[in-house]
């Protein structure tokens, strides 16, 4: 594999996102490793992963791998279901960085149901992957799995409109046959969908949990870290860094939504 020396602990931990739903994983890693530097770049310009064949998004994550390296990243969190579905298996052969992804946390809601009827809202990238397929046989034995395409979703996100009465309409049109089946856990199969908490808890009953991978994917970047001996020791907080090949405004919005300073910083790829 290419690209990759062992680096300092001190380097920074990168993400690579379709867009800016990765920044709530991000959150969750500064949250548990407050030490860590990071280095997010958001893919906006080519979003939605989800709607691309798997070429495409093989591509375009060989490119934000190469920018990551280029910054001198000493891990990667692939902070995209689609783009971990669809290429960490051949990034992970190409590259010798270590990666962390992300996939639809099927397995907590299927072993916590007590209607036995769970409901994944993802992107078609995520849904129709084989990933995604195997781990939903593994889990979802006596379980049934609404599977429900969060259709036009990431780009209402993307374009600023998460608030928008539109957005809401539109996701209570796309959770209205898995209400009707009386499911009792909302996966969010995609980490733009977190951003959606707020109106999802106005649609959905209150019994129903909504699952997000997001502690998970933390949890997993801090023990590959430590087994690599890559976690930063320094009692240092962390310096953090936003990069987008979208429009900066929005992803300052964004920023200031998760509670960030209004510092993303444009790039051209």
């Amino acid at each position: 594999p290419k690209g990759y020396s062992r680096q300092m602990s001190n380097a920074a931990i990168g993400f690579f996102d379709s867009g800016l739903g990765g920044l709530t994983v991000r959150q969750e890693v500064i949250h548990l490793l407050p030490n860590e530097n990071t280095i997010y770049l958001a893919d906006s310009a080519h979003a939605p992963y989800g709607e691309k064949t798997q070429a495409g998004i093989l591509e375009r994550s060989r490119i934000n791998t190469e920018w990551l390296l280029g910054q001198g990243c000493k891990l990667i969190v692939i902070a995209c279901n689609t783009a971990t579905t669809n290429a960490i298996a051949v990034l992970r052969d190409e590259y010798a960085i270590p990666f962390v992804g992300i996939e639809p946390a099927i397995k907590p809601a299927a072993l916590n149901s007590e209607s036995k009827s769970v409901g994944v809202l993802a992107t078609r990238g995520t849904l129709s992957s084989s990933l995604f397929a195997s781990t939903s046989r593994m889990y979802s034995a006596g379980i049934e799995v609404l599977e429900q395409e969060g259709t036009g979703l990431v780009g209402l996100i993307e374009s600023g409109q998460l608030s928008h009465p539109k957005t809401t309409a539109h996701l209570k049109a796309l959770l209205a046959p898995m209400l009707q089946a009386g499911i009792d856990h909302l996966v969010l199969g995609c980490t733009h969908y977190p951003l959606l908490i707020p109106q999802l808890r106005e649609i959905l009953p209150e019994h129903v949990q909504i699952v997000d991978c997001s502690p998970a994917v933390a949890l997993q970047t801090r023990a590959v870290l430590s087994r690599n001996k890559l976690l930063n020791s320094g009692g240092i907080p962390g310096v953090h860094s936003v990069f987008t090949n979208g429009n900066p405004e929005i992803a300052n919005d964004m920023l200031e939504r998760l509670g960030h300073g209004r510092d993303a910083q444009s790039f051209i790829d």
